[in-house]
């Protein structure tokens, strides 16, 4: 009888223990899913939810302020993730807030994470949806380090083949780096423009030594442009050549007008130079007219001697010895 009742005590301990500790865990889990907090319900669509489950936790600014209650499909293929998080954070998140999937650690469980906002923005209220932003695709960072190793490995491969022909001296580049006269021929190129550039320097200083000398005064380039009266006497003098020009201008039109009438044959002076027959026939009319004078002056002659005209001539011979 004893041992009976020794048994019960014992299970009855065991069934105590039992249910203390079913209630600490549901009282634990419930405490962690908060199934025990008033709460208000929040959605969000994503294209992607990459592995998120319900159950999985709800953070605001790294604090745990909920878990997922489901995941439903949303559209023709996005996913609508409803939430529970506590009512008392709720003047905390506004509407503009944004929501987006991360994870619990480096490989942990995937979290959605709620933040953002701006205090213009009303606190949210029971059933609104944030917008929500997709978080970096890991396959698809992969796919890209990959792509970008075989970028390294076909540059490191040319660069080997690159470097190897500057080596042996191949191509230009080759050939500067290991041809002692292409290298002597560029030192030398070198020391020329060196000489070049101090020769430039000397002739701007001699450049400027010339332009201050003649900026001084006395200097018919500074009383040039300094002196007024001179620059008006200057000025004078260029109105003066100007006129000139400009008369003779008018002379050598003038000249090139007569010389063009001298040589038409339409007036006298062009018939005479430029008509060959006329000109002949005006020479032996000046023959002929000459054979006159001199048949007349011996005409005149042989009057003095015949007996009307004796008289008359020796009259005029004694008036001419009176005088």
């Amino acid at each position: 009888m004893r041992n009976d009742n020794k048994k019960s005590v014992i299970v009855g301990i065991f069934v105590l223990i039992g249910i203390i500790i079913f209630i600490t865990g549901v009282l634990t889990l419930g405490g962690q899913q908060k199934k025990f907090v008033k709460s208000i319900q929040l959605t969000t669509v994503f294209d992607d939810v990459a592995g998120l489950q319900a159950g999985n936790n709800v953070w605001f600014s790294g604090v745990k302020i909920g878990t997922v209650r489901r995941i439903n499909f949303f559209g023709d293929s996005q996913v609508e993730i409803v939430m529970n998080v506590e009512e008392k954070v709720r003047e905390y998140i506004r509407k503009d807030s944004k929501a987006t999937i991360s994870s619990d650690g480096l490989i942990g469980n995937k979290i959605i994470v709620i933040y953002g906002g701006t205090t213009q923005a009303p606190p949210v209220e029971n059933g609104d949806r944030l917008m929500s932003e997709m978080p970096l695709d890991t396959d698809k960072m992969m796919e890209t380090l990959q792509e970008n190793n075989k970028n390294l490995v076909t540059i490191t491969e040319n660069l080997k083949v690159l470097t190897s022909k500057i080596a042996q001296g191949e191509g230009i580049v080759g050939a500067v780096m290991t041809d002692s006269v292409l290298a002597d021929n560029f030192k030398s190129i070198l020391s020329n423009l060196e000489k070049a550039s101090v020769n430039s320097n000397r002739m701007l200083v001699e450049l400027n030594k010339f332009s201050s000398s003649l900026n001084k005064e006395g200097n018919l380039v500074h009383d040039l442009m300094n002196d007024k009266e001179l620059y008006k006497n200057l000025q004078t003098s260029i109105q003066g050549l100007q006129a000139t020009a400009d008369n003779a201008k008018v002379l050598t039109e003038n000249l090139n007008e007569v010389t063009y009438k001298l040589n038409d044959k339409s007036n006298a002076l062009g018939m005479v130079l430029n008509d060959e027959e006329f000109a002949s026939r005006l020479k032996h009319t000046l023959i002929y007219a000459d054979s006159s004078t001199m048949n007349l002056n011996r005409g005149l002659e042989a009057l003095e001697y015949t007996w009307p005209f004796r008289k008359g001539f020796k009259r005029m011979n004694k008036a001419k010895e009176n005088n």
